[in-house]
């Protein structure tokens, strides 16, 4: 493997980064997304990659992928026709929910639409008790002529979902065995094998999202195969998850629901492995691209993994408003809007910023592609941030005059002059951005000052001083080629896989031979797929886990389990990280074991965790002009950096716009500024 190739299909744009591993040099091109068929923005892009840096498809030994197009399949409700077979009296669980309100008061409430219609949900003869045993046998006839119909009706792919199968999946297996045989044309999911976990509307939920974009999955990954076979490139195709590891395109093809959040899971090890490099194991990892914002919280050089999220929220920052994914994900925090956002009059006769985006067709007006509203990245050009001249390094032209006619017209709507317009939404969407990052900062018991932010992100350069100023952020780290930073960070990623089994029994009651065999089962699992990834097994890193609580609560902590279980040593792994959490425990309480988690690690072989990119300048000077740009504090001149002619060790002082093809960094006034050994550009902010 002389060649890997990293692809992120994003909302606006397609990043793609080349790397040679013998040199450890880095080629970067980002292409327009293609929404009407992503593949074909892939294709151009690679074509174009080789072609411009002279890379033989031969040499390429490795392809890794992250999309955003199964996020957006659900979010757009564009998904398979999906039906779902479950236990009789539990057809509605989809919509009776958690029975919660996300926002109380709201008498207009839109709680998250079903992605399976009502007349889809059909109920089969069959009950387990929670501890597995059989209460009622399953109905092989009925159950198969409930399919029946649901394939007479248009339905392509099916969810089984049986009360308790993750305590027995007898009964599942055997409905998708016999469904196989009868329908081998539709697509199954079982949630024995999707997410066996306790509570039936999050093991419902995450199953059929997992139906909804299956075949859409299969289609797609088969498509991108025969894509880069005809390209003449016949490495390894592995899938970005978000987990922040990596899987063949077989875990893929099995579970694509572990794909929706790929791409900003990428951005966060990005941000750990560039922040880690720096010295720095405490970062907010800020990627702001062309649709959506993402902030990953890094402690000690590793992202925070979470157990679930919810997807296709209907507000926003709204818990509760979307579809429960119960996954292995990076902790993402949703914090606003991308370079397309929309600027419009709202209701009151103010400004509003998103959540609507242009995204890549029309784009922003100042693409030129038609576009008449006004965008984030409209009023970052007309304040100077953004050089017409230099948009992804002189490769796509730039329509100013279509930019100042759209701010000028919304300008006259206001009231306001455009230059004050486009410094409101400039200064809207970061406060914007930087509040809902606040709020989840402090809601784990943080303090924003105690870390570093690191932009990643078409965007996130551009608005991370002020988004840190804001925020009390002392420093922010700028890498190379931060434009395409999920490109970067999914090459640098390993092999992972993560895997649960629930237990659900009171600590003193476990057999703990039986914890440690079902350890051994998932150990075995992971280690097959670690394997089919090409992850480094002498390098492999295990962490067994445990979901826990006080019996009663209904909620779980989840503990990094000691080598040696026993209730006690158990007890007091849970109480010490119950009381870090809340600051207290509960004296005499019986603690209960519900889901056992494990996850495995191994480096992908013949990565490298570092990498140089080819400079496309021949500047030598490392200013290159002046001009006006708009901060805070007014309208300032401001030299501009050429980021190809910055070297190690050299300092400077703000206000700065650094400039490189894939994105421009803006540094504020009385900033510090150090370019790093691996070419990072690290800010100090004043007190």
């Amino acid at each position: 493997m002389s060649v890997s190739l990293g692809i992120d299909v994003g909302g606006t744009f397609t990043d793609l980064v080349a790397l040679d591993h013998e040199s450890g040099h880095g080629t970067i091109w980002k292409e327009s997304t293609t929404p009407d068929d992503p593949a074909r923005g892939v294709v151009e892009g690679i074509r174009r990659l080789l072609t411009e840096h002279r890379i033989a498809a031969a040499e390429i030994g490795r392809v890794v992928h992250a999309t955003t197009l199964f996020t957006n399949a659900l979010i757009e409700r564009k998904g398979a026709p999906t039906g779902l077979l479950t236990t009789a009296g539990f057809a509605d669980i989809l919509e009776i929910g958690r029975e919660r309100k996300y926002e109380l008061y709201d008498l207009a409430i839109e709680m998250p639409r079903p992605l399976v219609p009502r007349p889809w949900r059909r109920e089969a003869v069959e009950r387990l008790a929670p501890d597995g045993r059989v209460e009622i046998r399953l109905d092989m006839d009925a159950a198969l002529r409930e399919v029946e119909w649901l394939v007479q009706q248009g339905v392509r792919s099916l969810a089984i979902v049986f009360l308790h199968a993750y305590a027995n999946p007898a009964h599942e297996q055997q409905a998708a065995a016999a469904i196989a045989r009868r329908f081998p044309q539709l697509s199954l999911s079982l949630s024995s094998a999707i997410a066996p976990e306790i509570r039936e509307y999050p093991r419902t939920s995450t199953t059929v999202a997992n139906a909804y974009v299956q075949p859409l999955a299969e289609s797609y990954l088969d498509r991108l195969e025969t894509v880069l076979s005809d390209l003449g490139i016949g490495g390894q195709l592995l899938l970005m998850l978000s987990s922040g590891g990596l899987a063949p395109i077989t875990e893929a093809r099995r579970v694509p629901v572990q794909l929706l959040e790929s791409g900003p899971a990428a951005g966060a090890l990005a941000g750990a492995v560039f922040g880690h490099s720096a010295g720095l194991d405490r970062v907010l990892a800020f990627d702001m691209g062309g649709t959506t914002a993402k902030l990953a919280i890094v402690e000690a050089g590793e992202p925070l993994v979470a157990w679930g999220f919810e997807a296709a929220r209907q507000k926003r920052f709204l818990r509760g408003s979307g579809l429960p994914i119960q996954i292995a994900t990076v902790e993402l925090i949703e914090i606003g809007a991308g370079g397309g956002s929309i600027a419009r009059q709202g209701a009151l006769g103010t400004l509003q910023v998103g959540p609507e985006s242009a995204g890549a067709m029309p784009g922003p007006a100042c693409y030129g592609r038609g576009g008449e509203d006004v965008t984030v990245t409209d009023a970052d050009l007309t304040l100077g941030c953004l050089d017409p001249e230099y948009f992804l390094g002189g490769a796509m032209r730039i329509d100013t005059a279509a930019a100042h006619s759209s701010l000028s017209r919304l300008a006259a709507e206001i009231g306001l002059p455009a230059q004050r317009v486009a410094a409101g939404i400039r200064a809207l969407v970061d406060e914007t951005m930087t509040g809902a990052a606040r709020v989840a900062i402090a809601e784990r018991g943080e303090a924003p000052p105690d870390y570093a932010l690191l932009a990643t992100g078409g965007a996130g350069p551009l608005h991370a001083w002020e988004v840190a100023r804001r925020l009390g952020v002392r420093r922010i780290l700028c890498p190379p080629g931060a434009g395409a930073g999920s490109a970067l960070g999914m090459l640098m990623a390993p092999a992972r896989v993560d895997r649960a089994a629930s237990v659900n029994a009171l600590l003193d009651r476990v057999e703990w031979q039986a914890i440690d065999a079902t350890f051994g089962r998932l150990i075995a699992e992971g280690v097959t797929v670690i394997q089919a990834a090409g992850g480094d097994m002498d390098r492999l890193r295990m962490q067994r886990m445990a979901d826990l609580r006080y019996a009663g609560q209904g909620f779980e902590v989840t503990v990094t389990l000691p080598d040696a279980l026993s209730a006690e040593v158990v007890q007091a792994a849970f109480e010490a990280r119950y009381g870090a959490l809340f600051n207290r425990t509960v004296p005499g309480a019986a603690v209960q074991l519900v889901t056992l988690r494990l996850s495995l690690t191994a480096p992908i072989r013949g990565t490298q965790r570092s990498v140089t990119l080819h400079r496309r300048t021949g500047q030598q000077q490392p200013v290159k002009g002046r001009r006006m740009v708009g901060f805070a504090e007014g309208e300032i001149m401001t030299d501009v950096y050429d980021r190809y002619a910055l070297q190690p060790g050299m300092q400077f002082a703000g206000p700065a716009v650094i400039e490189e093809s894939e994105s421009t960094f803006v540094i504020g006034p009385d900033g510090r500024a150090e370019v790093l050994a691996d070419g990072a550009i690290l800010v100090e902010l004043p007190a």
